[in-house]
């Protein structure tokens, strides 16, 4: 499929330079009528019909088994959830926090992360760390400083696959490797890298994974996943807790937990959008393979880069071609970051402001073109020059 005939499908980009992926993907269009035909069969079946609610457990099962085969893992491991926050929040107070316990914190965390990790700080009384990543953007070993700050107690390090704020790429294995040597598990925030990069989840060894379908994967909001390793099952209690996740016998009694991750999940969700999706995800096969995907991402970043490179005002926080989407930039003639934003907003080109470090980020998918690029660009220099 060329590009042209693949952006057709996204209603969104029909009238603006759309560098926000980061933040939410354009729905395509055949995502969007998978969503409404399946609000209509529910209604049309009765929506707590015996029908629908075996038509719930199909859509359930095959939006795990779509899930898993993107992150290279078995579909038992796939809980659904509603996106990247609240999965790590089932990790986060799914452990069986002691007074004196050791958490290890990036950075470079979203807000929403570390207001959760401040909580149970003060509710469990256990330590909190910030390790410094934002420092090896550009130079620096990440998996050394991660190691240099893990202590005896550590019981778990909360890091992003790629981080948010500045687009840098961790080394996941190698991290998770590091780790796991002294008894650490690994939480990472993937709401920058499930749809971006190739994953095998299983050969990093990772713990918990949180990701989200409506940012690269430009599926519907309200609807995301967590990870959970096989390994680390037994000793994540879920908090949570709902008819989805739990085994009751003929008369009702609770007799215990889904085998798999599935205990994570509540109750009842807007389940049309499972399909919604499924469907947004296989539109991106269409195109191309995840290496392929990953590929011309890089490969269109490294342009915008290098065009931002040659503005007079203008700053990559990156000193070398980024690694994956994200491209963030600051000004360096005073003029505010916000007001950059919203100027380029009325002109069709839609950018984000990121409060620390203060910067603009823009975001770039693999349909992405030059052109939009071009047009962002020059629309910077309007302002800057």
């Amino acid at each position: 499929m060329t590009k042209d005939n693949h952006r057709q499908q996204f209603p969104a980009l029909a009238n603006k330079a759309y560098f926000n992926y980061g933040g939410q993907g354009p729905l395509p269009e055949p995502a969007l009528e998978a969503i409404y035909e399946a609000y209509k069969r529910v209604q049309l079946g009765g929506p707590f019909s015996g029908e629908v609610g075996a038509w719930v457990v199909q859509e359930a099962m095959l939006t795990r088994r779509a899930i898993a085969s993107e992150l290279t893992v078995p579909p038992e491991t796939i809980a659904l959830t509603e996106d990247v926050t609240v999965g790590c929040n089932i990790a986060l107070w799914g452990i069986d926090w002691k007074a004196g316990d050791h958490l290890l914190l990036s950075d470079c965390e979203h807000p929403g992360i570390v207001a959760s990790v401040m909580e149970l700080q003060r509710r469990f009384n256990i330590e909190v760390s910030i390790c410094p990543l934002a420092a090896t953007l550009n130079e620096g070993d990440p998996v050394a400083v991660i190691a240099d700050n893990l202590r005896p107690n550590t019981r778990l390090l909360v890091i992003s696959h790629i981080l948010w704020n500045t687009g840098q790429v961790l080394p996941l294995t190698e991290i998770v490797k590091v780790c796991h040597q002294t008894g650490v598990k690994v939480l990472v925030d993937a709401a920058q890298s499930v749809g971006v990069l190739p994953l095998n989840l299983i050969e990093a060894g990772v713990d918990f994974y949180a990701f989200t379908g409506h940012k690269w994967w430009c599926g519907p909001e309200g609807l995301g996943g967590l990870y959970v390793s096989a390994e680390a099952l037994a000793d994540l209690h879920p908090v949570f807790i709902g008819w989805r996740g739990i085994v009751t016998d003929a008369n009702a009694k609770v007799l215990g937990w889904k085998s798999g991750s599935q205990r994570y999940e509540i109750a009842t969700s807007a389940y049309p959008l499972y399909g919604g999706l499924r469907s947004a995800i296989a539109l991106q096969h269409e195109w191309g393979t995840i290496e392929e995907r990953y590929a011309e991402i890089c490969r269109l970043s490294k342009y915008l880069w290098e065009r931002l490179s040659e503005l007079p005002d203008v700053e990559c926080l990156r000193k070398s071609a980024p690694e994956a989407g994200l491209v963030s930039f600051r000004l360096t003639n005073g003029m505010p970051h916000n007001k950059l934003v919203n100027l380029l907003e009325k002109q069709g080109i839609m950018v984000r402001t990121i409060l620390n470090p203060d910067c603009v980020r823009a975001c770039v998918h693999y349909f992405t073109t030059e052109a939009e690029i071009d047009k962002l660009v020059e629309g910077i220099l309007r302002q800057v020059s």
